[in-house]
């Protein structure tokens, strides 16, 4: 076999085994658009011994066999018509996620903008220290932070409230630490030169850091939103009232007898980290790329 032969024999198998984990991966995301559109009693013919199973609260052996269905046998919109229109607990609880999410992802991008403008324009060793500290900070799990976050909301009087969620999530280290990296790669002589010009610090921020720092701010900004649009552990440990639980929480909430809602639910809960992936999947790659080191 020549080397021809070789490399053209490693492409192909390399390729099946790509589309083999590319199926894999969006196997569940098919299953759940597709049953969200099937009827109640064909979904319950389908996964009625998993689902007894799981409701039950039994690690048993199921002997039935689970039939996985990508096409219903009857297309159906009453799931979604529950949801959507007779069901007002969902819709509030996809807003409450909004309510989080939303201003987390904008204000910490905004706090992380001229934190980050700062690292990297003037570094001392007060701020490397500081920056180390952040690094310190984000490498630990979420859950090692949850009890003094607990205390200092307790102590501040905002427990059980939005506010115990949003303030400490404005202010987290992530997005300040990629962005950090990102802008010290930034050429010192477009700044010299725009100095030259004349540019005060926030033109140079505005006209140079933040264009040449456009995909990485749009990559951080996907994946801020993803992550705490899918939080579970913060509502449930520092806000009590239900009410106020996103819907990532009340997913996982939803019984036996309404199995058929959770699927369209869960197509209404990935619409809009879906939308945002096709909306910023070239900026996502640009800012892996240019974090990379690849882009000069």
């Amino acid at each position: 076999m020549t080397k021809r032969q070789k490399t053209k024999t490693a492409n192909i198998l390399f390729t099946v085994f790509a589309a083999v984990a590319a199926l894999m991966f969006l196997m569940p995301t098919v299953l759940t658009i597709a049953n969200s559109f099937m009827t109640s009693n064909e979904i319950s013919a389908n996964y009625g011994a998993m689902i007894s199973n799981f409701t039950d609260n039994k690690k048993t052996f199921i002997s039935e066999n689970v039939n996985l269905k990508f096409i219903p046998d009857k297309v159906t919109l009453a799931q979604y018509n529950s949801v959507l229109l007779k069901s007002p607990d969902y819709l509030l609880k996809f807003w409450n996620s909004v309510i989080l999410t939303v201003p987390i992802t904008l204000f910490q991008m905004i706090v992380a903008i001229f934190t980050a403008y700062g690292f990297s324009r003037y570094p001392n060793k007060i701020k490397g220290l500081i920056f180390f500290v952040y690094i310190i900070v984000m490498i630990m799990p979420y859950q090692v932070t949850l009890v003094p976050n607990y205390l200092v909301s307790e102590k501040f009087g905002i427990l059980n409230t939005r506010w115990a969620i949003i303030l400490p999530g404005i202010f987290s280290p992530f997005s300040i630490f990629l962005l950090t990296k990102v802008m010290k790669r930034i050429p010192n002589a477009y700044v010299e030169a725009a100095k030259l010009d004349g540019a005060s610090e926030f033109q140079i921020l505005t006209k140079i850091h933040l264009p040449l720092c456009k995909g990485a701010l749009v990559s951080i900004a996907m994946l801020v939103f993803i992550d705490y649009w899918n939080m579970v552990e913060q509502p449930l440990v520092l806000m009590k009232d239900s009410a106020l639980h996103p819907l990532s929480v009340f997913l996982s909430q939803i019984n036996a007898g309404d199995i058929g809602l959770a699927f369209a639910v869960g197509v209404v809960y990935m619409v809009p980290t879906i939308l945002m992936f096709l909306y910023g999947e070239d900026y996502l790659v640009e800012g892996i790329v240019y974090s990379g080191g690849i882009k000069g």
